[in-house]
């Protein structure tokens, strides 16, 4: 049996001896992993092994943690000694993540929050090698722990926190849940919107369409999705909205934008794609949507946190075309 002497062995390692079927490893638990579920442990260490492997291993008690079974929902503390059964990964090229240095808006040893830009994926899957998160990493080689708070859609610029230790993880976990994370976008719709401020509370639903796509549509038995818009400027044909999640549900503006018969400009999934293809001609090549503010307490300090992201320049240069 391979035994892990402490956290500082690479995973890489681990794995290379859970590719001999003969053995299994057995690893010690960080304090940097405390509280974290075990199948989200076990995915994290086990790259390329297919996630339903390792929920098979996981039913099938071949995992095992201080010599006991545990299901999938079991949280992790500091020196537990977790059982991983041998496994044989698929031979595939690996590559590497490039290092990624995005502008850093506040860092600490707890928390650090950067200025993400559009075009980027906050994490790799569904086609996409690497993300923000793995790039990080790869530039921060000495972090032992860095994990993402939250998300963005790809095609959204601004704000993104990234947990330095899992202790601030889960606490802005249960801050996002609880609504104690005043998030702030800035937007540019179709149309002209007449009030000043309002709440819109609709219910958004996932599906899948015909070739796959995760998609959202508003539907009466999906979940309890809010938002409220205030109105900043109108522009021409357009208006510029700022819109405040007090929900965070999968493109949630996006959807409740649309369905009101204001589609965010630039938006290649929900939006006019008429009018898209019209804007790229005058320098609108993404979707009009950038997480401009968050604000919130801070996860171990308490210290108010008041954050902001300036309009990247391709956007606000195409406010300006419109005179805005």
């Amino acid at each position: 049996m391979y035994k892990q002497p402490s956290r500082n062995v690479s995973s890489r390692q681990i794995i290379n001896k859970m590719k001999d079927l003969s053995n299994a490893a057995t690893v010690e638990v960080g304090a940097e992993s405390d509280g974290q579920r075990v199948d989200n442990f076990l995915l994290r260490l086990c790259k390329g092994v297919p996630r339903s492997h390792i929920y098979r291993i996981l039913r099938s008690g071949e995992v095992r943690v201080n010599s006991r079974r545990v299901d999938a929902t079991y949280r992790l503390r500091p020196g537990d000694r977790v059982r991983i059964p041998p496994m044989r990964l698929a031979r595939r090229t690996e590559r590497t993540a490039p290092p990624l240095d995005l502008p850093v808006v506040y860092e600490d040893d707890a928390l650090l929050v950067v200025d993400k830009p559009a075009g980027t994926a906050v994490h790799g899957g569904s086609g996409i090698s690497f993300g923000v998160i793995e790039q990080m990493r790869a530039a921060r080689p000495q972090q032992k722990f860095l994990e993402l708070a939250h998300r963005l859609d790809r095609e959204t610029s601004g704000l993104l926190i990234l947990a330095k230790k899992r202790s601030a993880l889960t606490a802005l976990h249960a801050a996002l849940r609880e609504g104690r994370v005043k998030k702030e976008y800035l937007t540019l719709v179709k149309g002209s919107w007449r009030n000043d401020k309002q709440h819109v509370s609709l219910p958004l639903k996932k599906f899948l369409t015909g070739s796959g796509e995760r998609r959202v549509s508003v539907d009466r038995e999906g979940r309890a999705s809010q938002t409220v818009f205030r109105r900043k400027k109108g522009l021409r044909d357009f208006t510029l909205l700022s819109a405040e999640l007090l929900t965070g549900r999968t493109h949630q503006i996006r959807v409740h934008l649309t369905h009101l018969g204001f589609p965010i400009a630039g938006d290649d999934k929900y939006g006019d794609f008429e009018l898209n293809r019209a804007l790229a001609k005058q320098g609108l090549k993404r979707m009009f949507l950038h997480a401009e503010e968050l604000e919130f307490a801070h996860p171990l300090s308490g210290e108010a946190l008041k954050l902001h992201a300036p309009l990247p320049e391709d956007l606000s240069r195409f406010l300006q075309s419109l005179g805005g």
